[in-house]
């Protein structure tokens, strides 16, 4: 799941609390190019507003008009679209796809309380949706465990929002955390410096005066957890890579060139790291752009975090796509 259903999940308590009638949809099952994956969610009210996506808006327009047309289910409910090539391009989903959704009425919105609760304090939970009597149990779940449907019961994870810790508030890190919560991570900023925090001013992230080591520590990293180092202080830097790369951070860069980061892993290799700890630091951080101004950098570091994240291969140039033309001269 993503943070866009946990915002989902929040608009349906507040509409629920404020006396409406209100509806989760949720994808099951998908084939074809289905533009959302199986457990993504939408949330409808009884005058039509909507919130969430299941289709990436090829449906949801049908199912605003079922609601404000009266067919409004009292029980979890399967709905399918795009069963025929014909009514699958009525509705707009690309090339063929196929899309099956379970409604359901929203009768109590106290399990939702507890997702948001846990997810806040960076647990991954399972909602289970009865569909013959509409209970729902939320408990402890795994990152082994994916969304399933076996036509009687719906298990859904939600999850804690990705975060990034930036180590390092300078130039580099204001570019940086903008793009960050663009990609809907909670951003931390992290530099004991007097000289930096004192300027840091993006809206919307958390700053830290502490010692880097030490939050990483109190932050528990997870494996929704990024971190980037950036400050070019070994004392700031090193000390924070030693601790997150033995947590279970999925992604840890830290900016050096090529001969500063081979000297960066033998400085840490005289700790308790193994070679495979060191191993898992991005370094020099980002995928290789030509980067020269620190948004050009950013871009590239945000590219690979979520690169890493999404468990893709990285790769400069997609298979078949166009190379850039060389150049007689240099660009202006």
């Amino acid at each position: 799941m993503d943070s866009l259903d946990l915002q989902v999940l929040s608009q349906a308590r507040d509409w629920f609390n404020a006396g409406h009638k209100v509806w989760l949809v949720t994808v099951i099952e998908t084939w074809g190019s289905a533009p959302r994956p199986p457990g993504a969610l939408l949330c409808l009210r009884g005058d039509g507003l909507v919130v969430g996506s299941v289709s990436g808006g090829c449906v949801e327009d049908d199912l605003i008009e079922r609601v404000r047309h009266g067919e409004r289910v009292d029980k979890p409910s399967l709905i399918s679209y795009g069963v025929t090539k014909e009514e699958a391009a009525r509705f707009g989903l690309p090339c063929g796809g196929n899309l099956r959704l379970v409604q359901e009425p929203l009768r109590d919105a106290s399990w939702i309380d507890e997702v948001l609760a846990r997810t806040a304090r960076h647990e991954l939970v399972a909602r289970t949706l009865q569909l013959g009597s509409g209970a729902v149990t939320v408990e402890a779940a795994s990152r082994a465990e994916s969304f399933q449907f076996d036509g009687l019961r719906l298990r859904a994870l939600f999850g804690p929002r990705w975060r990034l810790l930036i180590i390092g508030a300078g130039q580099l890190s204001r570019a940086l955390a903008p793009m960050a919560l663009t990609l809907d991570f909670e951003v931390i900023c992290c530099d004991p410096r007097e000289e930096y925090h004192l300027t840091w001013d993006i809206p919307g992230t958390t700053f830290s005066k502490q010692m880097p080591d030490d939050l990483v520590v109190q932050l528990q990293l997870d494996p929704h957890s990024a971190v980037v180092a950036v400050t070019h202080d070994p004392k700031l830097d090193d000390m924070a890579l030693l601790e997150a790369l033995k947590s279970p951070a999925f992604y840890i860069g830290a900016l050096g060139s090529r001969a500063n980061t081979a000297a960066r892993k033998q400085r840490l290799a005289l700790f308790d790291l193994s070679a495979a700890e060191i191993a898992r630091l991005h370094g020099p951080v980002g995928l290789d752009l030509g980067s020269k101004t620190p948004a050009e950098i950013a871009v590239s570091i945000v590219a690979e975090i979520v690169a890493v994240k999404n468990g893709v291969v990285l790769v400069q140039k997609k298979e078949g796509s166009a190379l850039p033309a060389p150049s007689l001269s240099p660009p202006r």
